[in-house]
């Protein structure tokens, strides 16, 4: 889904300090109580919106014509997002989170109200962008807000805590979804969503005002916004489209929009002033190595997630709500596994942690599309995504405490940036040549209960699942030592 510390902030502080409920230095004491519930709120929201979409969008995707361009619709989001991203880490290290979380939140209910008024697939793609600039200005404000906030003992809780503010949305979402889908129809999924936002910002502005706002150094001159680093994140964000589009018009002229994508990207995510940590790219020990884990494993499990409600739908006759429930299980298990993690006994073994969990995250991405057989029943893929959760959980929050143990309080913003630009920036490569295999093997043509092109799912899933193993080499490399 920053800098919190100096580099010798500890996280295994005394079990008793860690739970939030009634222990007065947990994150629901009463100095952190208000803000603990206001970004959780803020996550709520944000997890409600990704299951209830993932649950809609195979129907809004057929009424408006635009299944081949499915992939799309969903990396268009994450597109967006990294331009978000780096003016988010600038803007929270200069001025402080609270602007970024404020114009973020309103951005991203914009978004969801355009898709959900769209008249074409076109513009549906469109709000999904306007939605994901939002989201990127959000996510990196609630890491910076955290690590102005919290002292490093309590980073790994709450960070647990954001990943349990997703088991509710992943039971109640697909649920909730899938009857409006089915019974209303699908706009009414993104229409409605944005009326949920006014409640996360009564609670988490005020709070971040008091306890996280103003630039890191109050008594240090504010520097400008670093137009260099701008520029590349408009690279790599126009860049990362031109890909896209590239994968999605399986045409010769899509030469020309891949190049030109290669172009605006290799300098901003490769170059000698990239927006990445230098070694990133060879998995270099330490905070590179954990900046490109994040990428590996969100880009592979999001990009197989991504089509399991469809294949569901399209392969196996799954109405939109049994298609969505089927992954509800995962909410919980991903909040175990990050609960797990958090465990202060568990702080020494956190990279063999990390390494588990990828290997769980890489078979549960092969196993799900085994219900394309017809004798394999639905469940498998409740269980196999349930494990590749529990995988997740572990590695998603261990990356970001990681980074925040390794991050000084000024380089809060970007590297918390960083972090989420390796994620979007993965979703939307990793999707792209997802969607690509998808749409060459005749994804496109899907309608229906018709059980045809299964080969177009594999090509999805199977090089996700070897994306996701090599992730297991990438974990071993997090810690400094040599």
């Amino acid at each position: 889904m920053s800098a919190l510390e100096s580099s010798e902030a500890r996280t295994d502080a005394p079990a008793a300090d860690l739970p939030g409920g009634g222990v007065a230095g947990g994150i629901l004491g009463r100095e952190y109580r208000a803000l603990s519930f206001g970004v959780v709120t803020v996550v709520l929201l944000i997890a409600f919106e990704a299951t209830a979409v993932g649950t809609a969008m195979p129907v809004a995707a057929r009424e408006l014509d635009g299944v081949s361009l499915y992939a799309f619709a969903f990396s268009a989001y994450f597109t967006t997002s990294l331009f978000g991203m780096v003016v988010a880490g600038q803007w929270a290290d200069r001025r402080g989170p609270l602007g970024a979380l404020g114009v973020g939140m309103s951005g991203f209910a914009a978004g969801l109200l355009l898709s959900g008024t769209a008249l074409n697939m076109w513009t549906f793609i469109a709000g999904r962008a306007v939605q994901g600039l939002g989201g990127g200005l959000v996510i990196v404000a609630l890491y910076v807000v955290i690590g102005r906030a919290y002292p490093g003992r309590l980073q790994p809780t709450i960070m647990a805590a954001f990943a349990a503010g997703w088991v509710v949305p992943s039971v109640v979402g697909p649920l909730v979804a899938g009857t409006a889908t089915e019974q209303l129809g699908w706009r009414w999924v993104f229409i409605g969503i944005p009326a949920l936002v006014v409640f996360p910002l009564a609670l988490a502005l005020p709070a971040t005002r008091r306890m996280a706002s103003g630039p890191a150094d109050p008594s240090a001159p504010v520097e400008p916004f670093d137009r260099r680093r701008i520029k590349l994140a408009l690279g790599i964000s126009v860049g990362a489209g031109l890909l896209q589009y590239a994968g999605q018009e399986l045409r010769w002229l899509s030469v020309l929009p891949f190049v030109a994508g290669v172009a605006l990207l290799a300098p901003a995510v490769a170059g000698r002033r990239a927006l990445l940590p230098h070694g990133t790219w060879r998995a270099a020990r330490g905070l590179p190595a954990v900046v490109l884990l994040r990428g590996v494993a969100a880009g592979s499990f999001i990009a197989a997630e991504s089509f399991v409600p469809l294949m569901l739908v399209t392969q196996r006759g799954l109405t939109p709500t049994m298609a969505g429930l089927s992954l509800a299980v995962g909410g919980a298990t991903w909040a175990l596994g990050s609960y797990v993690q958090a465990r202060p006994r568990m702080e020494a073994y956190r990279e063999r942690l990390m390494v588990a969990g990828m290997v769980l995250v890489a078979l549960a991405i092969v196993a799900a599309p085994s219900v394309l057989v017809a004798a394999v029943p639905v469940w498998v893929v409740g269980v196999a995504w349930g494990v590749g959760c529990f995988g997740m959980g572990m590695v998603i929050a261990s990356t970001s405490v990681l980074l925040l143990k390794l991050s000084a309080p000024q380089e809060a913003g970007a590297n918390s940036a960083a972090l989420q630009i390796s994620d979007g920036l993965s979703n939307v490569l990793l999707l792209a040549a997802g969607g690509a295999g998808f749409a060459a093997l005749g994804g496109g043509a899907v309608s229906g209960a018709a059980a045809s092109h299964p080969g177009a799912f594999l090509v999805v899933f199977l090089p996700m699942g070897v994306v996701a193993l090599s992730g297991a080499f990438v974990a071993g490399r997090v810690g400094e030592r040599g």
